[in-house]
């Protein structure tokens, strides 16, 4: 069944079915042609046993916050705040791009809330500063993937679900490496900005200004301190914490900020539970498959499959990056961990990998994904709103993808950029 699930799972997605609907039909009528009708019957009543689950709880949470706090201008705030850092550098406006999407990681986790927020302030704001409408869609689609790996992250609570691990080690996990992803980016800028004179985006500001700025950003960047210290301080759990940081952003925008209106909540209410159903129907779907997969004990096949290439944990870790960047390719990256994670978490732990810097591994690789043609999630949502061709965005956007990638590999082989933060905190080993 597995070998034919992958061909008959993009056909679908070609003929324009939408993923959840591929995740059930494909090994759906595989399963019915194998004449197993009562693993049928398994499948589809697993979706709802998928989604029914109080950790996952913490993934609408994280959205209405993002929501909340995107509708309320604080969106605009943290782009003040990065352009007085870094407004005045050459490309500075890409520079701000990319400080922007750090900071927004941690109010969202979510890489196109990311590009859809920043992209809709920044794009034009850059084309009419000399950039190329290209080169800016890329970038905000290149920065927007830092979003699901600064904490908090929407894939790392799915993957803590499915894989029983410690949501706050796996987010303390993803501090360094993200802020790597935008480090690289940035420096690709920096090369690229004195190699065809990308314009200045404003003078240099004072420290006064700096200050005024950073006095506007405050309660904004107090977001993900009171998420992660609330978690770590054993105050909350996760889903708690999504819950603190939703019910924080409303106070925020309606009662210190004021720029969110008592008419803007039904909007903001009805886009996050949108967004936040198909992202839980995804996970159910996911989850279905994986049931029945692991009834086919097509896991220790495939693992004697991986160990049968090599005896070599170094060997085998490239081999799976290429393999994961490939599936990052063509599928989301929360229902791709939720297929793959299973599969492959255990024989790579079994290798000696820790189990939390391999979830990292998998995280980035397919984080990055998201924005890697031919059917990188961000890159149709950079297209809509900048209104360029995706053909256009995926060329300007390769040089950030290589420097994307080589943080992929050391992360991979240097576990400590990964590891530092949670073992100094006690949350691994």
């Amino acid at each position: 069944m597995l070998i034919w699930f992958l061909p008959v799972f993009l056909i679908f997605l070609m003929v324009g079915l939408p993923v959840f609907f591929a995740l059930l039909a494909a090994p759906g009528i595989l399963l019915w042609l194998n004449g197993q009708e009562r693993d049928v019957a398994l499948l589809y009543r697993n979706v709802y046993n998928g989604m029914d689950s109080f950790p996952l709880m913490a993934i609408p949470f994280f959205m209405l916050a993002g929501e909340l706090m995107n509708r309320g201008g604080i969106t605009e705030r943290l782009v003040e705040f990065s352009q007085a850092l870094m407004g005045h550098l050459r490309g500075g406006l890409a520079h701000v791009n990319i400080l922007s999407s750090m900071l927004f990681a941690g109010l969202s986790g979510s890489a196109v809330a990311d590009t859809s927020a920043l992209g809709s302030m920044l794009i034009p704001a850059m084309e009419k500063q000399g950039y190329t409408r290209r080169f800016a869609a890329a970038i905000t689609a290149a920065s927007s993937v830092i979003g699901p790996i600064i904490p908090p992250s929407g894939i790392m609570i799915i993957y803590a679900y499915v894989m029983g691990e410690s949501v706050a080690a796996l987010f303390l996990a993803g501090i360094i490496p993200g802020a790597l992803v935008g480090l690289s980016l940035m420096l690709m800028v920096k090369l690229l900005a004195d190699k065809y004179d990308f314009p200045v985006a404003s003078r240099k500001t004072t420290w006064a200004e700096r200050g005024q700025a950073s006095l506007k950003a405050f309660f904004p960047l107090l977001t993900p301190v009171i998420i992660m210290g609330g978690i770590l301080l054993g105050i909350f759990t996760p889903t708690e914490a999504a819950a603190v940081a939703a019910a924080y952003g409303l106070l925020i925008g309606m009662f210190v900020m004021r720029t969110l209106k008592p008419r803007d909540l039904s909007g903001v209410f009805h886009r996050s539970a949108a967004t936040s159903a198909v992202v839980l129907l995804l996970v159910g779907a996911a989850m279905a498959f994986k049931t029945v997969v692991s009834l086919s004990h097509a896991p220790e096949i495939l693992a004697d499959i991986i160990l049968g290439l090599s005896e070599n944990p170094l060997i085998l870790l490239f081999l799976i990056n290429l393999l994961l960047f490939i599936v990052g390719m063509f599928l989301d990256a929360g229902p791709a961990i939720i297929i793959l994670g299973p599969v492959l978490g255990p024989v790579f732990t079994d290798l000696g990998i820790d189990p939390i810097h391999f979830a990292i591994i998998m995280s980035v690789n397919l984080t990055v994904g998201l924005a890697t043609p031919p059917m990188g999630l961000v890159l149709f949502v950079a297209s809509s709103v900048s209104g360029e061709r995706i053909s256009a965005i995926s060329k300007a956007i390769l040089p950030f993808l290589a420097m994307e990638i080589l943080v992929i590999f050391l992360v991979t082989y240097i576990p400590a950029l990964s590891m530092w933060i949670p073992r100094m905190t006690g949350f691994a080993d």
